[in-house]
């Protein structure tokens, strides 16, 4: 599950939602707060949340490791190029 990251959003990101949205500034606040929680995963943090996600829909690891390399990938923060040893790792220690 992922944290919202609080009291951290800036102001003016609200007031640019509220703007240009029409949310009111409370729920534009959340909204903000859950995003930014989204993208301050480390790349550890998001391979073992998404890894637990897609067992859950019952993908098996071979399928899995390959779409976590292709998520990694296209990240906002890039996340450093994992081979599919290191994603176990991660995974089971």
């Amino acid at each position: 599950m992922l944290e919202p990251v609080g009291d951290e959003v800036p102001d003016e990101l609200v007031r640019h939602v509220v703007r240009t949205t029409g949310l009111p500034p409370a729920l534009a606040r959340r909204v903000v707060s859950d995003v930014m929680g989204y993208f301050v995963e480390t790349a550890e943090e998001y391979v073992l949340r998404r890894h637990a996600e897609l067992r859950r829909d019952g993908l098996g690891n071979a399928g899995i490791w390959a779409l976590l390399r292709e998520e990694l990938d296209v990240r906002p923060v890039a996340a450093p190029p994992l081979s599919e040893r290191q994603l176990r790792r991660i995974v089971y220690g």
